[in-house]
């Protein structure tokens, strides 16, 4: 099966039909690809230092594409019509035409208008950023539930630019200012009957994904009564997740040096002092991460949000400035999607690739993470040790007068409990123990001293 980005058709691996592209690095000047996008994005005052496009470029790269060349324009907010400055353009179509670029692709999301008025301007296909991140999560996705994801984010995506695909037939309705019979061409038709497909087709997927999450909310619920602590692993596309899951847990999964290799979630368990814990693999983040994405990839990100503990995996080996740059991205994305007051570990990976003194700065600039590498198994000891003693930090003490004639609860106090102490009483067993959040509340009833379940405090519930 082949897809296309901007026009041209893409084979199942990715690649572009008829493209040479070996080269691995972003930015490399290709004559043979059959894409050769030109980069263009507007740079604001309060954008961070450093190559403004780079982010751009590495996801051409990953969906394919040669970078022919690039053009910034600084200003405040891109122009509402044509997104650079009329000015600007007329240097871009230069500069197009000496890179003998076939694309152009912006840094960031385009109205349906600045779309089609950049591509009326240009004369070669326009494509934004949401577009190629859209193309390789299409490439990437390997479940049912991945794809239907997609599929929703695609649909969406596109539906408010499918008046353009009509324009040709909408002349035929044009001249006729009266709004009365015959005004209805066939081009306003087929519009709005592709519309009303693609609405019928965005709501079928919606009810197909909900069942699948009620399937995933079972097989949740049974690991919650199992009370093994859950930790997810977020951070920056191609931060090292999926190799970090493999180390710690012997997971095998699927790893490869491009952008978002990982869409479905992959959930192991590791034991550190005799106790189990789940570790979950998610989706990685990205600067500017399209709404539609993390609107359709609400199941998967729910993994995340639910977790007891978020161990943040960052690229220890990149510039400082790139790693503040990809810790504020993932910040941003845990706060939309509502876990942001989650506990944190921050795990600095990839240090292998750092000399001594690289990584001194490194544990200086980062005194509360962990330094580790996936790839040799440095500091994956400390790692276990770390989200253990953060689990135990977090649990909630309760003081519970269980009945005698209740012994199903004791035995499920008994499976939960992280630490418990018993005693025996005239009118029941008192119990002091230590419980994950999500479960305190299931025995407020048992509370003594007026002392509700969950009133006890929590620990370390900043980030660490």
């Amino acid at each position: 099966m082949a897809r296309t980005i901007g026009g041209v058709q893409r084979n199942r691996n990715g690649r572009l039909k008829g493209s040479s592209q070996e080269d691995g690095s972003a930015g490399v000047v290709n004559p043979r690809a059959a894409q050769r996008a030109l980069a263009i994005g507007v740079v604001r005052d309060s954008d961070p230092a450093g190559d403004p496009l780079a982010e751009l470029k590495e996801l051409l790269r990953t969906a394919g594409v040669a970078t022919a060349g690039e053009l910034v324009q600084r200003r405040d907010e891109p122009d509402p019509n044509r997104y650079l400055g009329k000015g600007k353009l007329a240097e871009l179509k230069r500069e197009i035409a000496a890179a003998d670029a076939n694309l152009v692709a912006t840094d960031d999301e385009l109205a349906p208008r600045q779309e089609r008025n950049l591509e009326a301007e240009l004369g070669v296909p326009v494509i934004d950023r949401t577009a190629v991140i859209l193309d390789i999560f299409a490439d990437h996705a390997h479940t049912a539930e991945g794809n239907l994801q997609v599929e929703l984010a695609q649909l969406e995506y596109n539906l408010a630019r499918m008046r353009g695909l009509w324009t040709h037939l909408e002349r035929l309705g044009a001249g006729r200012i009266d709004g009365g019979i015959g005004t209805r061409g066939p081009g306003e038709s087929q519009i709005e009957t592709d519309r009303r497909l693609a609405r019928d087709r965005i709501s079928a997927l919606r009810r197909r994904l909900e069942r699948l999450e009620q399937n995933r909310a079972v097989m949740r619920a049974s690991r919650e009564r199992a009370a093994l602590p859950s930790v997810a692993l977020a951070g920056y596309t191609n931060a090292g997740k999926s190799t970090l899951l493999n180390a710690l847990t012997g997971a095998g999964v699927g790893v490869g040096e491009r952008l978002f290799h990982t869409l479905d979630p992959t959930t192991r368990a590791f034991e550190e002092d005799g106790k189990r814990y789940l570790l979950t693999d998610t989706v990685g983040f990205i600067r500017k991460l399209p709404h539609q994405l993390v609107e359709a990839f609400k199941a998967t990100l729910e993994e995340t949000v639910l977790a007891d503990l978020i161990v943040q995996v960052v690229d220890g080996s990149e510039p400082e400035s790139a790693r503040a740059e990809s810790i504020a991205a993932a910040d941003a994305v845990l706060e939309e999607i509502g876990a942001g007051s989650t506990p944190r570990l921050l795990a600095m990976n990839k240090v292998d690739l750092l000399d001594d003194a690289e990584r001194r700065d490194l544990s200086l600039r980062h005194r509360d993470a962990v330094l580790v590498s996936a790839e040799s198994g440095e500091g994956l000891d400390e790692l276990r040790s770390r989200i253990a003693s953060l689990i135990k930090q977090n649990l909630i003490e309760v003081d519970l007068l269980v009945p005698f004639a209740d012994g199903e609860r004791l035995s499920e106090l008994h499976e939960v409990a992280g630490d418990l102490e018993r005693k025996d009483r005239p009118d029941g067993v008192y119990v002091r123990a230590l419980l994950p959040a999500q479960h305190a509340e299931r025995f407020a009833d048992l509370a003594v001293s007026g002392r509700r379940a969950g009133a006890g405090s929590r620990v370390g519930s900043a980030r660490v």
